[in-house]
């Protein structure tokens, strides 16, 4: 063989190496995809959301009446006995300081009490003149008749002034009385603060006993002070008798019933099994975190187990809690398979080692998995969060 010939073999040679190498190198290769499979399993769709646990009935105790409150000894915890159980007295309190015009004005209207009661003292006295003069008339009068010297007529008159001198008697006594409890008011009037306190170990306090049975939630009120009627002091409940509270949005209230069955977790305990027991009829008008009006409604719920497996929780404590609105065994794929095209959801399905689009219908949903009805046979492999590189047709390879 010639040294032309050999040359033109080997630099073929290495030309067709470089054609192969170049067409190898340029060939389509498949795309690395996640896969996820279609199979059979339980599907839970809830709605969650955070609660907080209540006594399901707190009796708030309220000050009866505006006094001095005695400093509150109770503790929050403590056992109370309906009727029985002393958690507060209240006992009056001593007046307001008096201005220098006010007192003026009471040591007026004193003084004017004082001067009717002597005018009240001398119209008693005028009164008893009076009597005793009406005695001699009438005395001379029947001393008279007897001789007859007088009319009868002259004698009933000296027995009707004998009559008006007792009615005038007894008037002006009373008038002198009403002028004493007079006086005696315009000078309690004055009394000072000193003075009612020495009288107080005559006063009565007002004891105020617990309503119900159960324990002290909560101290409202703790110190000694003057308090007005209805100032909240304590609140008493049965921490045995606990329901849970759940503030949803509008939108996911609708979709809730009573009887619904509901997870109770996040409690630093087991999950509790709950029940729903009612759904408020109105809603609320809040303010959410980022400054948004949402309209949310309180979803109330009891406990479905038995009162020693949540025993520790208490009246106010937190809790998460998931409202079941489907639980079932149904054909289910990872939500992020699913893509649409128009207003169907489809897939792409690994056939032979190609992606596929395939059609097909969803059911119940939640945040991770998906409800298939129709178009996916239990264990198909489909490509999971496709991205657009994933065509119809396209070679595929799970990563």
């Amino acid at each position: 063989m010639s040294v032309a010939k050999r040359r033109l073999l080997i630099w073929g040679g290495l030309l067709a190496l470089l054609v192969i190498g170049i067409g190898y190198a340029l060939r389509p290769q498949p795309i690395h995809v996640d896969l996820a499979v279609a199979e059979t399993g339980t599907l839970r769709v809830t709605i969650d959301e955070e609660g907080e646990t209540r006594v399901r009935d707190v009796y708030t105790l309220h000050a009866p009446l505006r006094g001095q409150l005695q400093r509150i000894t109770a503790e929050a915890g403590d056992v109370v006995t309906a009727g029985e159980t002393l958690l507060a007295q209240i006992e009056p309190a001593a007046p307001a300081f008096l201005d220098i015009r006010t007192e003026a004005e009471q040591q007026a209207a004193v003084e004017a009490a004082r001067a009717a009661y002597n005018l009240a003292a001398a119209e008693l006295n005028k009164a008893k003149a009076d009597l005793t003069f009406a005695e001699g008339e009438r005395a001379r009068a029947r001393l008279l008749i007897e001789r007859n010297t007088i009319s009868r007529r002259t004698l009933e008159d000296a027995e009707r002034a004998h009559n008006v001198a007792q009615a005038n008697l007894a008037t002006a006594e009373a008038g002198l009385k009403v002028r004493e409890h007079e006086l005696h008011q315009a000078q309690s009037r004055l009394l000072s603060r000193n003075e009612i306190r020495s009288r107080g170990d005559a006063c009565e306090c007002v004891a105020v006993t617990s309503p119900v049975s159960g324990l002290v939630l909560q101290v409202m009120r703790r110190s000694e002070g003057v308090v007005e009627a209805g100032t909240p002091l304590l609140d008493i409940g049965d921490p045995a008798d606990l329901e849970i509270v759940v503030n949803l949005l509008s939108e996911d209230a609708v979709r809730i019933k009573p009887g619904q069955r509901a997870i109770v977790t996040g409690w630093g305990g087991d999950d509790l099994k709950a029940v729903v027991r009612r759904v408020d009829p109105f809603g609320q008008t809040k303010i959410s975190a980022l400054g948004i009006e949402e309209q949310r409604v309180d979803v109330i719920l009891d406990f479905a187990v038995p009162p020693e497996q949540w025993r520790s929780l208490g009246h106010g404590y937190r809790v998460d809690v998931k409202v079941i609105l489907f639980e079932g065994e149904v054909l289910k794929l990872p939500l992020g398979a699913l893509f649409r095209q128009g207003d169907t959801w489809t897939v792409f399905v690994m056939e032979q080692g190609r992606a596929h689009v395939r059609s097909i219908v969803v059911g119940q949903r939640n945040n991770l998995s998906v409800e298939i009805r129709e178009g996916l046979k239990s264990g198909e492999k489909v490509v999971l969060y496709p991205s657009d590189r994933i065509k119809d047709g396209v070679t595929i390879i799970q990563r």
